[in-house]
């Protein structure tokens, strides 16, 4: 295996996404889209930007250290074809190659990632290639029970809509318990989690005021669905169905 990563166009690696990734919308903020080959032969994607709140994140993880947005980078979509996918030796391979490529031809301190522990990733690939678990938090999507569809509270913005109009507000920022009975769509809480890896020997240091945590296993793993208003029960991991967007939107 001669892995080697380099640049490709954006349409090229979006359509690899789609084939291959479990969630096919990609963050509106991506800087660079990545290729990774087995020679000339092209088997995985991997995209970097940053998530809704750039600036913030880097904030919240160092509120003293004065970083920007420009100081780190985050791993948005990251998959492999199916030969490659559950690999473990060749995932830690392609991160050390993308960890070289990112000191090679960028300026960032550190590369930020989020294993989605609400589909089941507790992120071992970011395990095995050393990155620093700095702890989890708790978030919400909805599930349509009709269709299975995955619906991220940021592309509720029409239900939001319709939820104020249906319940006589002016507006609402999360779908009310009552009206997800009406339209038969569950709430459903799980966990993110959070790593990243030091590009520079300033960066290093930086992290070292971050206690070590255990790594999460699949035993960390945890899933709730709101039941009443405020009030949630435990569930086993949801299923969703990831190739259905009707309320979900695609934009690149």
């Amino acid at each position: 295996m001669e892995y080697n990563i380099s640049e490709i166009n954006k349409d090229v690696a979006v359509d690899f996404v789609q084939k291959y990734h479990y969630s096919k919308i990609l963050p509106r903020l991506t800087k660079h889209y990545l290729g990774v080959f087995d020679g000339d032969r092209m088997i995985g994607a991997i995209t970097l930007g940053w998530g809704t709140q750039p600036l913030q994140t880097i904030k919240k993880l160092f509120p003293e250290q004065g970083y920007v947005t420009n100081d780190y980078i985050e791993i948005g979509k990251m998959c492999f074809s199916p030969e490659v996918n559950n690999n473990s030796f060749s995932g830690s391979k392609i991160m050390s190659l993308l960890v070289k490529w990112l000191k090679r031809n960028t300026a960032y301190s550190f590369l930020y990632t989020l294993a989605d522990g609400i589909m089941g990733k507790c992120g071992y690939v970011y395990q095995a290639s050393n990155f620093k678990y700095l702890g989890s938090f708790k978030t919400s999507v909805y599930r349509d029970t009709k269709t299975g569809e995955k619906i991220h509270p940021r592309s509720a913005k029409k239900l939001c809509q319709e939820n104020a109009e249906w319940e006589g507000k002016d507006k609402v920022f999360w779908l009310t318990h009552d009206f997800c009975e009406h339209k038969g769509i569950d709430k459903i809480n799980g966990l993110m989690f959070r790593y990243m890896l030091p590009l520079n020997k300033s960066a290093k240091r930086a992290m070292q005021q971050f206690n070590d945590k255990p790594n999460p296993k699949d035993a960390d793993l945890i899933f709730s669905r709101r039941v009443a208003k405020g009030k949630f029960e435990n569930i086993p991991m949801p299923d969703f169905d990831m190739d259905v967007f009707t309320h979900n939107f695609q934009k690149y």
